[in-house]
């Protein structure tokens, strides 16, 4: 198992400044499985003046150069996916089956999905006969990436910022930097000229911040909580870079009366997914007061019968969250939930015959207003809470009534009714009739969810000025 405790800069594995042991703990066990080195600002610099040094060049290659070296990074993906599903589903928890399919699955759908786009990406757009629109790359950009689906979001931000022109500084988090690491060998591997691609290992306080106040960095792209993305635009302020920001969410999964008949059992499924560590998760339960009692019941059951086990167990169940501190958390939120709503499944403590891990039993609350705290508070662990309604109205409102805006579900037969209310739900993305998004679908919020794009077309202009050119055909 991978367990190098060097920084990705300038093309080569590079030994920290100053030592700074980083205990990495699988949250199956409780116990360390890896150590790596939190970089200080020296660190950061030399990332930083790499990606610089490398970006005058770098941002002047052909589209073809580039693409060329994004398929190569898909094939050494896809030839090392074992290794990553490996590292992912030790360093976060997520069982194998699941790091294979999904984890590992989320980074090469998005790699396709990328090169899919950019085959037919312009940087030179005719605006009229004697005018052009240049699209161009931003500069060098510091890509700050979280726990929970870390190929999906270092993918999301990598990919694109190399095939638009810009040059990188990658910091994964030090709760699970396994993959990150990974990943930077697959970038070497794929033969990236040196300092296009970078790799610090730090927190938040320490490489987060120096990457977020950097004059050196033209753009930051985060994806985390909502206090740390408020946290770095106020630190990206004084040098005015630009700041892409996913953020936390607590999704509304509206089920009205003619939803079909498993839109419940299916929504809780959903919920307890990757152990609740998702920003997308259907967290709220909305359901219409005739098909409430029997909604309960369905996700009670759910809960009930999903199996919580280890990491490394083979087999369809979730497994621990991530850390210590999440675990508690989580705890404390379902004991606030318990003197606020009625307990219909799940509860306080670790699953049965688990005494050793970050073990969080499936939770359901009922009886739920949008006042409480487990309604308003991303919780980030396997936590559902179900609210009744009764009209469309009142749905809509319950939604909206939330300062995140990320992604809403609606349940229901009707088309035009399907229609009406996803054009008044307040979020960046609404899911109907669990019917996925399509491969480059833009993924992103509103509110206090954030005010990026990623995926697609979209993911890829988010790493590009826009210049105009007057007199372009003059004689």
């Amino acid at each position: 198992m991978l367990e190098k405790r060097e920084f990705y800069i300038n093309g080569q594995w590079v030994a920290p400044a100053k030592q700074n042991d980083f205990a990495v703990i699988d949250p199956s066990t409780e116990e360390q499985c890896a150590v790596i080195s939190l970089g200080g600002q020296s660190d950061t610099d030399a990332a930083v003046a790499a990606a610089r040094a490398a970006f005058d060049g770098w941002s002047q290659t052909s589209k073809s150069e580039r693409q060329a070296l994004l398929k190569r990074l898909l094939e050494v993906y896809n030839d090392r996916a074992e290794e990553m599903a490996q590292a992912m589903s030790m360093e976060m928890g997520a069982p194998m089956a699941l790091s294979r399919a999904q984890q590992v699955g989320a980074g090469s759908w998005h790699l396709e999905g990328f090169l899919k786009a950019f085959e037919n990406f312009s940087f030179e757009r005719d605006f009229t006969s004697s005018e052009k629109t240049l699209l161009e790359p931003i500069g060098v950009c510091a890509l700050i990436t979280p726990w929970n689906w870390p190929m999906n979001q270092i993918v999301l931000k990598a990919v694109p910022a190399m095939a638009t022109g810009c040059t990188m500084i990658l910091k994964p988090s030090e709760i699970a930097p396994l993959s990150g690491l990974l990943f930077s060998e697959f970038v070497h591997e794929a033969g990236f000229p040196a300092g296009v691609f970078n790799m610090v290992n730090g927190d938040g306080a320490g490489v987060g911040s120096q990457l977020s106040a950097h004059p050196e960095v033209d753009m930051v792209s985060f994806t985390g909580s909502t206090r740390a993305g408020i946290a770095i635009s106020k630190a990206a302020a004084d040098s005015l870079k630009r700041v892409s920001l996913e953020l936390g969410g607590k999704g509304a999964n509206i089920i009205f009366e003619d939803a079909r008949p498993d839109a419940a059992k299916s929504g809780a499924v959903r919920c307890f997914r990757n152990s609740g560590q998702s920003c997308n998760a259907p967290t709220r339960m909305l359901v219409h007061k005739s098909r409430y009692d029997e909604a309960v019941e369905m996700a009670a059951d759910v809960a009930k019968n999903t199996h919580v086990g280890p990491a490394s167990e083979e087999g369809k169940h979730i497994g621990p969250v991530v850390s210590e501190a999440q675990f508690d958390k989580i705890q404390k939120l379902i004991e606030v939930g318990i003197g606020e709503a009625r307990l219909v499944a799940g509860g306080l403590g670790r699953p049965d015959g688990l005494n050793r891990g970050y073990f969080v039993k499936p939770t359901v609350f009922a009886d739920v207003t949008n006042e409480m705290t487990v309604a308003r508070e991303e919780i980030f662990g396997p936590v559902l809470s179900i609210i009744p309604f009764e009209s469309e109205e009142e749905a809509i409102a319950i939604a909206n009534d939330t300062p995140y805006g990320l992604t809403n579900y609606i349940q229901t037969e009707d088309t035009d009714k399907r229609r009406r209310v996803a054009r008044r739900l307040r979020s960046g993305m609404v899911e109907t009739n669990g019917q996925g998004f399509a491969q480059g679908s833009p993924f992103g919020g509103y509110k206090q969810s954030g005010n990026g794009r990623e995926g697609g077309i979209y993911g890829l202009e988010e790493f590009l000025e826009v210049k105009a050119v007057s007199g372009w055909a003059a004689e």
